[in-house]
């Protein structure tokens, strides 16, 4: 039985979750800079192009089905039983698939090299699509404590192996024992806990009634799916396996902040959304409150990076990395551009706008894909990043227009409300980055520059938060103040 959803509900999980993406943060926050230091460009940019695919795959394998899973109203097992077969039987055919096309996968990627890799991780896909099932419970469930203890163990894991196998010698190798011993791991984690154990249950009609739902939110998943893995691709096919390293080893240090506060946000947004489908005053209420509080709380991040770039890639990277800077902050300006837009996709998800989102998604990976090519084919790895935040910029102002119009709310109001954070982050960041470039000879040594720098935007931002937030404080306040237990009557016990 799906629990109620209310405010204690939802903070707690999202708590779980936060916790659970905060023990990753930790770990990649240490491990890629060691990772980076040990193996080269090249090594990246293969494993990032043949995780690409296999992600991809396992994407279009899944058919939305498990998604559809978590809004079900009932709990009914036969229903679980036959999505799992379903699921099993598509990522066995996928990963056969892969393995007997892979030559022509990877040559088609700019990448022939990285064929072997395409065959080895091709038994990613039913590891990772046999657990989704499994995880769907506990969403239905709104039980992500489990999940995060699980997370945090098989990240860590993977994480330690890969390292400890890097420092051997191991190089390429270190990174895909770092993909499967998480892979198994978690399967194994989310099994037992989950409690589900399959049975040789099917029924076609049941699956095919779930697709009517699954395929609109599996076409809205593979549009997003390649907003934000084309551009690997692109730079891996025009501008060739290091540069699509150093996108890589960027990328994946950039996209920790929205590892953390997003993907935990996210996975308790979806159900919370959709009970309240039918309840708009509390739904947009909801919308509005959770896109504030994951603005103010990654935007700072993502323009903070971007202003202290040069000495943050130097000082975790390594000098070997050094010339990547600009790729790092342009990556950090591009995700913090459309940090109002976090909320979003749950939301459209949650309340059944399955055919808005799909071909919003639609259109903003065709942009997102043509412009990063546009500046690839004809110029650099740092002119493809500019068109990224280019495009971005785009993409904030239209999507809000389409989560607006969907949620009936004035446009320009909700706009103003949702990015105020955000201009507030840029502001910030603009003045770190002055001061970094006028004064930063005064400071030589990179790792003060980016100590100096972060306290200072922090002093900054938290000034600018206080004078613009004070409604959204106040609000977060009084409901901190309404979770303490009240002390009970004096004559409650007689």
């Amino acid at each position: 039985m799906t629990p109620t959803v209310n405010a204690k509900t939802v903070t707690r999980n999202v708590g779980w979750s936060v916790l659970s993406k905060t023990g990753t943060f930790g770990l990649k926050f240490v491990t890629v800079p060691i990772l980076a230091r040990i193996l080269s460009p090249e090594e990246f940019g293969a494993v990032a192009v043949a995780l690409t695919v296999v992600q991809f795959l396992a994407m279009i394998g899944g058919a939305g089905l498990t998604s559809a899973l978590v809004i079900q109203q009932h709990e009914e097992m036969e229903t679980v039983h036959s999505v799992f077969w379903a699921n099993l039987a598509i990522a066995l055919m996928m990963a056969l698939g892969l393995f007997v096309f892979a030559e022509p996968l990877a040559t088609l990627l700019g990448a022939p090299e990285a064929a072997y890799l395409l065959r080895i991780m091709s038994l990613l896909i039913p590891l990772q699509l046999g657990g989704d099932v499994a995880y769907s419970l506990l969403v239905r469930r709104m039980n992500f404590r489990k999940d995060a203890v699980w997370s945090m163990i098989s990240e860590s894991l993977g994480a330690v192996i890969a390292v400890l196998l890097a420092l051997l010698g191991f190089g390429i190798w270190s990174l895909l024992a770092q993909l499967f011993v998480s892979a198994l791991v978690r399967l194994s984690g989310l099994y037992a806990v989950s409690r589900y154990a399959p049975r040789f249950v099917f029924s076609l009609q049941r699956v095919l009634a779930l697709s009517r739902f699954s395929f609109g939110m599996m076409g809205s998943e593979i549009a997003n799916f390649i907003t934000f893995q084309s551009p690997m691709v692109v730079i891996s096919r025009y501008l060739g396996l290091s540069d699509a390293g150093a996108y890589s080893a960027a990328n994946r240090f950039a996209s920790i902040p929205n590892q953390v506060v997003l993907s935990a946000v996210m996975g308790v947004l979806f159900p919370t959304f959709g009970q309240m489908m039918h309840d708009r005053e509390r739904r947009s209420q909801a919308l509005m409150l959770s896109t504030q509080v994951t603005t103010v709380l990654l935007a700072p991040m993502m323009f903070g990076l971007w202003a202290l770039a040069e000495p943050a890639m130097l000082v975790l990277f390594g000098s070997q990395w050094a010339y990547a800077w600009p790729v790092l902050g342009l990556l950090a300006l591009s995700k913090g551009i459309l940090t109002p837009c976090s909320t979003f996709i749950p939301y459209l998800k949650g309340v059944g706008q399955g055919a808005v989102l799909f071909w919003w998604a639609l259109i903003r990976a065709v942009a997102t894909t043509g412009a990063v090519a546009y500046g690839a084919i004809d110029g650099s790895l740092v002119e493809a990043m500019i068109w990224l935040c280019i495009v971005n910029a785009v993409t904030l102002v239209g999507y809000s227009w389409v989560v607006f119009r969907a949620d009936s709310t004035p446009f320009l109001k909700g706009l103003f409300i949702s990015s105020r954070p955000m201009i507030a982050a840029l502001l910030m960041a603009l003045v770190v980055r002055f001061l970094l470039e006028h004064f930063g000879a005064h400071v030589p040594n990179a790792v003060l520059q980016l100590i100096a720098g972060t306290a200072i935007g922090s002093v900054i931002y938290t000034v600018l938060i206080l004078l613009t937030e004070r409604s959204l404080l106040r609000r977060l306040l009084d409901m901190a103040r309404a979770r303490k237990p009240r002390a009970a009557p004096a004559g409650a016990a007689e």
